[in-house]
């Protein structure tokens, strides 16, 4: 949304939905290194999750990619183009790494062994790294430029070519996801009435199966490093 008065883009959003990455993918290599060897059981419960997150990531980038990239190559001043470059050479080191995750996912998930764990929970660090950095960067440099360079409208088509890429049927989650450290803004106006009053419950019950409690840590708690970085579940 934007202010009165203003055409060009809130990017306020898009804090929300990086916050959402940092949390749930800072949490991923604990997640896997909790499954006990050979729970084909719980490795099949971390596998979906990780896949989710992987596709929501994806369709993200790939709505940054297809539009926000080339306005603001077309319409910001050239001095900037090296900053866009950077935004975009980090999209293609993150889908080489969510590559490299997906192979020691597909093995692990076959047997849940301990070595492919361990393999599959340092890919996933690896990972973690290069997309904090690349946030850091989106809400340090390139976000203040949207802000004065990219109209609400297209804005707008933007999120709506991520969203359009969410399975309906995964839409209160993904959304829980979001409105976890956000707002109902998170929610497109057309979906708010049917999808906010269920989609916090959503999340709540995925978080109890996935990361063993119904309030997993906040992105501001998942610094990579920290303690913090992976929950402790136990199978029920």
């Amino acid at each position: 949304m934007s202010d009165i008065g203003s055409p060009y883009a809130d990017t306020r959003d898009m804090y929300t939905i990086h916050n959402l990455f940092r949390r749930e993918f800072a949490l991923l290599p604990g997640l896997v290194q909790s499954v006990s060897h050979n729970d084909e059981e719980r490795a099949k419960v971390v596998t979906g999750h990780i896949n989710l997150l992987s596709s929501i990531l994806h369709h993200h980038h790939l709505a940054e990619d297809l539009i926000l990239w080339p306005l603001l190559l077309a319409r910001a001043p050239k001095e900037i183009d090296p900053v866009v470059h950077l935004a975009e050479g980090h999209h293609q080191r993150i889908d080489t790494l969510l590559s490299e995750a997906n192979v020691c996912l597909a093995a692990w998930a076959n047997g849940a062994g301990k070595h492919d764990g361990e393999a599959l929970a340092e890919a996933l660090r690896r990972l973690a790294v290069v997309l904090f950095e690349h946030m850091g960067l989106e809400e340090m440099l390139v976000l203040p430029l949207v802000e004065r360079h990219i109209f609400t409208s297209e804005w707008l088509v933007m999120q709506e070519h991520a969203v359009s890429a969410i399975d309906p049927q995964d839409g209160p989650l993904v959304f829980g996801m979001a409105m976890y450290e956000g707002g109902v803004e998170i929610v497109p106006e057309p979906l708010r009435a049917d999808v906010v009053p269920v989609a916090p419950h959503a999340y709540a019950d995925y978080a109890e199966r996935v990361h063993g409690t119904r309030t997993p840590p906040r992105a501001k708690d998942v610094v990579i490093g920290t303690p913090f970085v992976g929950v402790s579940v136990t199978a029920g």
